[in-house]
Order: structure tokens, then sequence, then C-alpha cells
């Protein structure tokens, strides 16, 4: 069975935890207690507020995509430095970013556009800003730089990739948009991966499946790409994110590396986690028989007219047993799938149906991002 998740393009690029709402309940006849409540109130959107840059800053979002608008308003009504003050405490001057920077052209736009906003609401210099501005402005540029999903549990997740969107001849060596909803889907419906063994293709830097795995409670988790600079950047970041290597023996095309999870399940038992090389147009029996799972997962790999073909053939390998009389494995397909070209979509669509029994394909829409 195939299902896919369909992810519009749009406002992608944020932390995992979503902003907070506040409710103020007004109650009781007194003055003084609706003021409290009043307060209480105050204090937990200023919280979200902060939260939502923190979270935005660290993710990489666009600059568009944070309550810049709302933040001049609320300058304009308070003349004091403090509410800048907390943003760069919870963003630029936030230790989390001295240990894993995102970009210096991030974080000098971050910084321009906070600067552009202080200087329309006051006449006044804030020497913190320039200051900070200053400091990344004396900093190296480097084709790395790291992204870091908040989790609800206030954990996070960190991921080494390049600033380049196509470097070393592959685009996996970036966190793409469909990978994002569909991490912040599979904990969202944790259930569904509770004692599984899971299979992703396209693994690319891993934030999906080290999304899972840090938040489910799996039996075992299976990692794969082809590119071998790929395969070297998701291990790292599989170890940076606390999943403890079992072993040294690394070959990036083709072997496996035995990974622990440190979270482990609320009986003590810690899933499987291997790194595998698998080139879809040259997967072979013995390959799919080893990576038999109970869920396939893909995200973001239906973009380019190519490799379409080699994705179908591949699903149809680990789908339809091909030993003998065919029929149909167990599995379930999940794809996430950020909507570019509506052509490419519809394309990937028509060679699932061909070469895919209507008994086995099941497409099923359960994202809309827009």
């Amino acid at each position: 069975m195939t299902r896919q998740c369909c992810c519009r393009r749009g406002g992608a690029g944020r932390g995992f935890s979503r902003r907070e709402k506040g409710n103020a309940v007004m109650s009781g006849d007194g003055s003084l207690e609706v003021q409290n409540n009043e307060l209480e109130w105050r204090e937990r959107e200023e919280r979200s507020f902060l939260l939502n840059f923190q979270r935005s800053f660290f993710a990489m979002c666009r600059l568009d995509n944070f309550p810049m608008a709302e933040l001049e308003e609320r300058l304009r009504n308070n003349k004091d430095f403090t509410l800048l003050q907390q943003i760069l405490r919870q963003t630029v001057l936030h230790p989390l970013c001295n240990k894993y920077p995102p970009s210096v052209k991030y974080r000098r736009l971050f910084l321009a556009e906070l600067i552009k906003k202080h200087e329309i609401t006051s006449t006044e210099r804030l020497d913190d800003l320039y200051d900070a501005l200053g400091e990344v402005l004396r900093s190296e540029d480097s084709k790395m730089c790291h992204k870091n999903y908040f989790l609800l549990s206030g954990e996070y997740i960190t991921l080494a990739e390049n600033v380049a969107i196509i470097s070393e001849g592959t685009t996996g060596l970036v966190t793409w948009e469909a990978a994002l909803y569909f991490a912040e889907w599979a904990m969202e419906n944790s259930e569904v991966f509770n004692c599984r063994t899971i299979l992703e293709l396209g693994s690319g830097i891993g934030l999906t499946g080290i999304a899972i795995c840090k938040t489910c409670t799996l039996k075992q988790y299976i990692f794969s790409d082809s590119h071998p600079n790929v395969l070297q950047q998701l291990r790292k970041n599989i170890f940076s994110n606390g999943l403890l290597l079992d072993s040294d023996t690394w070959n990036s095309v083709g072997s496996e590396v035995e990974v622990k999870n440190n979270n482990g399940s609320e009986k003590g038992q810690r899933p499987k986690i291997t790194v595998v090389g698998l080139e879809w147009a040259e997967v072979t029996q013995e390959q799919v028989a080893e990576l038999q799972s109970d869920i396939i997962i893909a995200t973001d790999v239906v973009y380019d007219p190519e490799v379409i073909l080699c994705l179908v053939s591949v699903l149809e390998k680990f789908l339809i047993d091909s030993s003998g009389e065919k029929t149909k494995r167990s599995s379930v397909v999940y794809l996430a799938s950020t909507i570019r070209n509506p052509e490419t979509y519809h394309l990937f669509k028509m060679e699932l149906a061909i070469l895919l029994p209507a008994s086995i394909l099941q497409i099923k829409l359960e994202l809309d991002t827009r």
C-alpha cells in the first residue's frame, strides 16, 4: 500500500514545536484577579513570541516567515531595548548558536533585519545589536552550516548540512521541505511506527529518520542513500544527535553501520539503526530480502522525471514478492512530496498506476501545507 503525504510549497522551514497559544481566563469578581490573569496571558504571549523567533532562527527559516511586522509593532509600543535584547539572547547570543551555528550569511541577514526594525522604531543606538553584527562579519564563511529543530520535549535535533542546494554532485546534503513536514507528522502519529521496522529511501542528511528514532519506539530503522558523501554526513549527523555508534566499520556504499539509540524504549530496549548504501537502479533481490520492513518512507524524492522510473521500480521490488508467483508483501509505503512541478508529480502517479497493481496501490493525500 502506498500513501502519499503531499506538501504544498509554502511556509516551511520551522522548528517542530508549534507556536504556543495562550488562553487568558478571566474569572472572579475582584479586579486584582483579573489583572493577574491578564498579566499571565501577556507573559505567555511574550514567551510564545520569543520562542517563535528562536525556533525559526535555528531552523534557518526564511526571514519573511518571521513575525517582523509584529516585532515592529511591539518595538513601537515599548520604548526600551528589553525585547531586542531578549531576542538576541535567544538567537545569535544563545550557547547553541556558538556550538551549532547557522550560516554566516544567514546570521548577517537576520541581524541586519533586526537593526532595520530597531532604527525604524528608535533613535537611540543599541550597541548589543551592532556588536553582534560585527562579530558575525569577522567570521569566516564555511561551506557547512547547522540547522537545529526543537522538539516538544525541549530537546533539539541538530543537522550539519551544506550551504549550497547542489554540492558535490548531489542535492542530498541539505534538508528539504517535505522531510520537515513528514517528521512533524510522524512524531504526532508515533503509534504508526511503534514496534515496526522502517526502511527510508533517500535519507539525505537524516532529519526524518533521526526525528523518528528520537521520538518513537521502534524495532529497527534503516537509513539508505546512494551518494558516498551523503552517507558520510548522514552518519555524522546520527552520531551528533546522541545515537551511539556500535562499530567503526564503515564503507560508504554497500555496507552497514549499527547504531544504538540512547533514548531507548520504556522497557529499556533500543532499536537497531543501520545506514545502508542503496542505488535504486541496481537493487538486487538479495538486498530486497535483507531490507524487508513493515514501513517504507521517502521524502522529497519526486522532483526529477529521470529518477521516477527508478523510484517506482524499487518500490515494486519491495512491495511485490517476485519469487515464483507474484504476491503482495505486507509493507506500507509513506511518500511525502513537495509539489514543485505538477507535471512531474502527475508523471509519478501515472507510473505508479502502471507498474503497481490496483490491489497494492492506494493513494491517500494526508498533508496539505498551504
